[in-house]
């Protein structure tokens, strides 16, 4: 195993930043190129149509961080034959579950509009654009566990030059289609849906040493019965955690809702800049998830505490900078994106907030990262459940006292608490390293990717 440096970390996660700067340009691009039919229903139809996929395909996103956490202890066990048929039973979970959303398709979307019931022009348009994009579903649920695996190997260039590739042909897909040939929101569709399969094909190539014919032929290590319990177990937990955060969320937007429509609409306005932070510090938590799954799998828990560090580190300096950004630039950025007098002095009210953000919820994104290289996943799943009892208590003493400042402390206590939690059993990760049981180091593993 290499040595753990600052360099290393870097080189984890300066991609990953750049990768997830690319996701808000490809909604702004298909919002805008619906926008010059010159009618209101398209804009809705594609963004409702976007939100139901997205609310379902995030239930699969365990399939990446479950991925990441079991190929990167298996390649730092230099048991390439395990790391490869991770990826493979992970695809195959892809597999089923893609095809389960497209058979379900007609429920998902009855289910869809019941929650959130539009015009009766939108609905039409937005089923158009959701007939098309279902057939994309084992496509993307299949890229998580590409893009886990890659991050498990330090591959991130890869998952990089794969952001870049589906965003770039979908952006000229939706020119060429929906300006060119005038597909409407049916050519916005088709456009995702050729980049999602594209996407994967230029995926599977980028992981073709997982695929060696040895281990395709390999049936008894693929369906071996442990190495399937424990991928079930990793990924049930992490789910479960997944779901405890977006309800979390959600009842922060709910509540939101309830103070009136202007401060609803700065919390929309803020929290963008809660997702800025996400996506920065995703790189160093990225790092933190490969270089202690390496560790784990080589039994090294000295390495295990310096990949901890030193990634920790860096998530530190980059939410400083955050902060600094924010205070510096938030103005700005609110004025940018709101033109109503009221939003912005609203927001502006509830800025130091977010100019605390960063600081705050930087320990409970690196451990998150950490854990998943562990594969702690039910201490993770374990610590989210206490921080959302905490938050909902936070919830009920500072919400009627505060109003809306109350909403955004109890926000920041569910970050703190997530981060104080883990930090709480952050030995365990180091154990981790002392329990793994040997693995022999294949003969043929020499020299492989």
């Amino acid at each position: 195993m290499p040595e753990i440096t600052d360099r290393r970390v870097l080189r984890i996660a300066a991609p990953i930043v750049l990768s997830n700067a690319t996701v808000p340009l490809l909604g702004a691009v298909d919002t805008g190129v619906v926008g010059q039919m010159g009618m209101a229903a398209p804009i809705g139809a594609v963004g409702m149509g976007a939100i139901i996929l997205a609310s379902v395909y995030w239930i699969f996103g365990f399939l990446r961080m479950g991925t990441s956490g079991l190929a990167a202890q298996a390649h730092g066990a230099g048991d390439t034959a395990e790391r490869g048929a991770i990826l493979i039973r992970a695809l195959a979970v892809a597999g089923v579950a893609g095809a389960a959303m497209i058979l379900s398709q007609a429920g998902i979307v009855r289910w869809a509009f019941r929650l959130a019931p539009a015009s009766a022009e939108v609905e039409a348009l937005a089923r158009d654009y959701l007939d098309i994009r279902i057939w994309g579903a084992p496509a993307t649920i299949a890229l998580y566990a590409v893009t886990g695996w890659l991050i498990a190997v330090e591959r991130t260039r890869g998952v990089l030059t794969l952001q870049l590739w589906m965003n770039g042909l979908n952006v000229a897909l939706d020119f060429g289609f929906v300006l060119g040939l005038g597909w409407g929101v049916q050519g916005v569709a088709a456009a995702t849906l050729i980049a999602e399969w594209t996407g994967l094909a230029l995926g599977l190539w980028l992981c073709r040493a997982a695929f060696a014919r040895a281990a395709l032929r390999d049936r008894a290590r693929l369906l071996a019965a442990a190495p399937l319990r424990r991928m079930l177990a990793v990924n049930t937990d992490i789910m479960i955690r997944s779901v405890l955060l977006q309800a979390a969320f959600t009842t922060f937007l709910f509540l939101g809702a309830g103070q009136g429509d202007v401060t609803l609409a700065a919390n929309q306005v803020l929290l963008q800049f809660l997702e800025i932070t996400a996506y920065a510090l995703d790189g160093f938590a990225f790092a933190a998830e490969t270089l202690v799954g390496q560790a784990v799998g080589a039994r090294r828990p000295a390495d295990v505490r310096r990949a901890a560090v030193v990634s920790s580190r860096w998530g530190a300096g980059g939410a400083v900078a955050l902060s600094m950004a924010f205070w510096l630039a938030g103005p700005a950025i609110i004025d940018l994106m709101a033109t109503d007098p009221a939003v912005r002095a609203a927001a502006r009210i509830h800025l130091p907030w977010l100019l605390a953000a960063p600081a705050i919820g930087v320990a409970s994104w690196m451990f998150d990262g950490i854990f998943i290289g562990a594969t702690l996943t039910r201490e993770m799943r374990d610590a989210m459940l206490v921080s959302v009892a905490v938050y909902a208590a936070a919830l009920a003493v500072l919400l009627p006292a505060f109003g809306n400042h109350g909403l955004w402390g109890a926000l920041m206590v569910l970050n703190a608490v997530r981060g104080l939690t883990m930090a709480r059993l952050y030995r365990r990760a180091e154990a981790a390293a002392y329990s793994q049981s040997p693995r022999p180091l294949p003969a043929a593993s020499a020299g492989e990717a």
